[in-house]
Parts: structure tokens; C-alpha cells; sequence
């Protein structure tokens, strides 16, 4: 274990010890982790106040003390399990919930062992899916068993990540001191509905234990044109370019996760992954990374997103309904996700997660930003993996698990791969996923919101959610004109660098759809 560069590359973002090519708890985290385990008669944790208290003390085993939590982390415990939680929720909370939470912490060391060893049976013994940190650059990815990911939330939970060197690597933070101590210090009810919807997370999967598969993938498209990978395309491959459009979906109501096609969604993101999920955020991403909280895992181990990065989660379960959207969110129950199973053991929700200029103004009509844009949204679209093998390795002589076989996610063809076949191409298989074009993609007002960005600016499209924006309430009649003259990609992009060129030179000040086309704006006047 100990030669492992995964392993390597992530052990000290992890609370576990590595000794003798095993990994371990501290023994006096054994022994707090098996009292908790046998319940409050044995480990006197029957509140929240208590709750931290043991917290802290196995902190204190893993010599985390010298790495303060949020200041009011205790408080937000005990206002939390001591009084927004009802006595009989309580009870059922510390007398069955946190023993099976901390019995899967003891789990936790031979469940990445077990990882690790998967890892070892791809291609001739090289582990290019294990857990390891996918730093800024580095394409990659990473399977995890739904169990495993649990027991990392398990650890955010009791707040046992090391968090001094995260910083150092652009990691945002994963404990989840912040997000109890923002209950307290300024409550609101979507904060405390954040919490609940983890809290129910927790009861569902202490009594029914998920056995799928989530991944996790750095997408990257290089600046320096590598031969075995799409490079960042330039401006005159857009301009050129000579694809045609695809199909366009409008959707005044509903949202982007409520969708049954199966496409692509965007997960409107801050470059930090899971903005602020575990902090004060209530919008689009946060709201998503709670519903489904498998997502915060990826937290651990991806650094921040680069320009001319995406990152693509597959096979989250949703565990959550919820009504309202930020002030407004709240928790209304559970979730049963009936999405189907692809091959390789992952629910069909596929996530890909781009994050817009933040605040852009008026530079969001510049070419160089428009650039920046467009190629981020097709970062995330492509599907990088295409030409990857997969194959199914059993285990346990029980069940099978299909593990991805490769040691890169990198394009890997006989021959330079363009841009242009790379669009043509894209999506088709992710991984061994069903070989189809019907994968498509559902966003919406991408970086129209916290960020700040017009939502007649360049948008990646298939299906998109307006979420009942008075801004695009003509889009879907844009969109059907665009298309019944048969526009390619390229005659799109060449409208909009004449439209953004006008814009930036104030030459006009009316939205993108009214410049474009008039007539269908005769009778909304003050629209823009």
C-alpha cells in the first residue's frame, strides 16, 4: 500500500493511518468508534452537545486539535439535535442512527483496502480509478462504491478530515463545522433545511446501505494541442465551424433534476466544487449537492476547475424532495430515485458541473470571453472517454462490479482526434454507457444568477430550463426560427460575435433575441 501514488496523493487529506501496508484507526478511535457503535447507554451520547463533545475528542486522537473548527461548530450541533430536532427524532438519531454511523467508520480503513485491491485487477495491476487527489490539469477519474462514499460522509460528518494542507491544493473545505455553525450564528430556515436534508441521508442509508457505483472525472481540454487528446479550440474553429444544430427544448417550468431523459445536467457551478453546499449557498448547485449528497464527496479530492475545465459526476442517488429555491428551500421528505442502472453499476444521472464567469458585466461580450465560455460548456459535454474499454471483475462470488480498465481518461485513438470529430462524436458512450446519440444535455440560465451573467449570452443548449425567466420568455421561438434555417454551429457563433461586438461598443443595448429578431418583440415594448 505503501507504493501506491493514489493512495499516496490522498492519504493526507484522509484521518486514517498507514502502517505495514494497512490502514488503521488510532487505537483510542477504535475504542470511542465501538462505544458510540453500541449506542448512548454505553457511550452516554444521547444529544447533540455530547455529540461534539465526542467529536472533539476524536479529533483529539487524530492530533486534529492544533486545526480549529468554525468557531460556534458545538453550538450549531446542540441548537440542531437539541432543539430543532423533535424528542422522538432524537431518540431514533442517537439510538440507532449514529451507532450504525460509526460502526461503518469502523468499516471505513478495510473499505478503501477493498478499493485499493479492485483498483490492482485493471490493466496489468495499474490503478487508474482508485481515490487519489485529480489535481488541476490532470484528466482523470474515480469510481467509488456507494458505501465507501458514505463512509466518507460519515467522516465530514464527525468532522475528522485533516484540514491544514487543503488550502495549500485549492481544496475547498469538507467537514461539516461550518455548516452546523452557520445554523447558529444566522439561522434561517433554508440553512436548517439544508441540514435536514443530510440528516435524512444519513437515516436512509444506516438502514438500507446503497450498493452502486459513483464517478467522479476531471475533464480537461489542453492549451498546448497534446496529439491524443481535443485540444482548447480557438476562435475560428467556432466561426467554421460547419455542424449543424441540434435539437432545441424549451421547458418554462419544472427543473433540470426532475428530467427523465437522462441527459447530461448541468450543475451551474463555482469553480470550487459544491460552492457553498457547506456553508451559507441555497442556489442551483447547493440545492443539488444537498438532495443528492453523494455529490460533496468529489469535494475531497478535486481542486478547483481551470479555464479550460469541467468535472463529471455519474451515478449519484437522489435521497431528497424539496420545494423553493434559496430564502425560500425547504426539505419535504424523501426521494426514492428510480433511475435505471447502466453496466457499470452507476444510476443514469449524469452530472457535469462548469462553472460561468463570475460577476463578467460587460466583458461578457468580448471574444475572448464568449471563447472562454462556449469552450467550457464543451469541455463539459464532450465525453472524453468515448474510446475507453471497460470490463466486469467479480467479487466476493456474489455480486459483479464493472470497474473502468483504463489508466487514463485522455482520448486515446490510432490518430489525432480534431475538435470537429470530437463534436460529431460527442455524446456517445461514457464509460461503457449505452452506444446512442439520445444522451442530451439540460441546463438553463447558466451564470445568470449568483454570477451575475445575461441570459441571452452564449448558453450551451438541448433542453433548457428558463425556470419562468421573463427574459427568455421567447426562446423557444427564437430557437425554432434558428433552426428552420438550418444555422450550423458556425453561423450561431458569428451572430453572436456581431451581436457582442455591437453590445461592448455600445452601439446597442437591446437583448440578443430582440436584436435578432424584432418582429417577434413588436408588442413588448421596454422588454429589455
Amino acid at each position: 500500500m505503501e507504493d501506491r501514488e493514489d493512495l499516496r496523493s490522498i492519504l493526507p487529506f484522509l484521518p486514517l493511518l498507514l502502517r505495514s501496508s494497512s490502514l488503521f484507526w488510532p487505537s483510542q478511535v477504535v475504542e470511542a468508534l465501538k462505544a458510540l457503535g453500541r449506542g448512548p447507554l454505553h457511550s452516554q451520547v444521547d444529544s447533540g452537545e455530547l455529540l461534539f463533545l465526542a467529536i472533539s475528542d476524536l479529533r483529539n486522537s487524530l492530533c486534529l486539535c492544533t486545526q480549529p473548527l468554525a468557531p460556534s461548530a458545538s453550538q450549531g450541533y446542540a441548537f440542531f439535535f437539541d432543539e430543532l430536532m423533535s424528542g422522538v427524532e432524537s431518540k431514533k438519531w442517537f439510538e440507532e442512527v449514529i451507532p450504525a454511523l460509526a460502526n461503518l467508520l469502523l468499516r471505513f480503513p478495510s473499505l478503501l483496502e477493498e478499493h485499493y485491491q479492485s483498483t490492482d485487477m485493471i490493466v496489468d495491476g495499474e490503478g487508474g480509478a482508485g481515490l487519489r487527489l485529480l489535481e488541476s490539469q490532470e484528466a482523470g477519474i474515480v469510481f467509488l462504491r456507494q458505501e465507501l462514499v458514505a463512509a466518507l460522509l460519515c467522516c465530514s460528518l464527525f468532522c475528522l478530515f485533516p484540514d491544514d494542507n487543503r488550502t495549500y491544493k485549492d481544496l475547498p473545505p469538507i467537514n461539516f463545522d461550518e455548516l452546523f455553525a452557520s445554523l447558529y450564528d444566522d439561522y434561517s430556515q433554508k440553512q436548517e433545511n439544508k441540514i435536514w436534508c443530510i440528516i435524512h441521508y444519513f437515516k436512509r442509508i444506516s438502514s438500507d446501505m446503497p450498493k452502486g457505483i459513483v464517478s467522479f472525472e476531471r475533464k480537461v481540454l489542453p492549451f498546448d494541442g497534446n496529439h491524443l487528446q481535443v485540444s482548447y479550440p480557438d476562435a475560428n474553429f467556432w466561426s467554421t465551424s460547419v455542424i449543424p444544430l441540434c435539437r432545441f427544448e424549451t421547458h418554462s417550468s419544472g427543473v433540470i433534476e426532475d428530467q427523465s431523459g437522462g441527459a447530461l445536467e448541468v450543475d451551474f457551478a463555482n469553480k470550487y466544487l459544491g460552492g457553498g453546499a457547506l456553508r451559507r449557498g441555497c442556489v442551483q448547485e447547493e440545492i443539488r449537492f444537498m438532495v443528492s449528497p453523494e455529490l460533496i464527496v468529489g469535494m475531497l479530492f478535486l481542486p478547483s476547475m481551470a479555464e479550460n475545465e469541467a468535472i463529471e459526476i455519474v451515478g449519484v442517488e437522489r435521497f431528497s424532495s424539496y420545494t423553493g429555491y434559496a430564502s425560500s428551500f425547504r426539505f419535504s421528505g424523501g426521494y426514492v430515485d428510480k433511475r435505471d442502472i447502466d453496466e457499470l453499476g452507476r444510476r443514469k444521472t449524469r452530472i457535469v458541473a462548469i462553472d460561468a464567469l463570475c460577476g463578467p458585466g460587460m466583458r461578457q461580450y468580448r471574444e475572448k470571453f464568449l471563447l472562454r465560455e462556449i469552450n467550457k460548456a464543451f469541455c463539459g459535454f464532450l465525453s472524453q472517454t468515448t474510446h475507453q474499454p471497460c470490463r466486469k471483475i467479480l467479487q466476493d462470488n456474489r455480486s459483479s462490479e464493472l470497474v473502468y480498465a483504463s489508466t487514463s481518461t485522455s482520448v486515446e485513438v490510432s490518430k489525432v482526434q480534431s475538435a470537429d470529430e470530437a463534436f460529431r462524436n460527442s455524446p456517445k458512450s461514457c464509460h461503457g454507457e449505452e452506444q446512442h446519440d439520445s444522451i442530451g444535455v439540460a441546463t438553463g440560465n447558466w451564470g445568470c444568477g449568483a454570477f451575475g451573467g445575461d441570459p441571452e449570452a452564449l448558453r450551451p443548449f438541448i433542453a433548457y430550463y428558463t425556470f419562468g425567466s421573463e427574459a427568455l420568455r421567447h426562446l423557444d421561438q427564437v430557437a425554432d426560427w434558428i433552426l428552420s434555417h438550418q444555422w450550423t454551429v458556425g453561423d450561431l457563433w458569428n451572430m453572436l460575435i456581431e451581436y457582442s461586438t455591437l453590445r461592448w461598443k455600445g452601439e446597442t443595448n437591446v437583448g440578443f433575441f430582440k436584436w435578432l429578431l424584432p418582429s417577434i418583440h413588436k408588442h413588448d415594448a421596454g422588454m429589455d
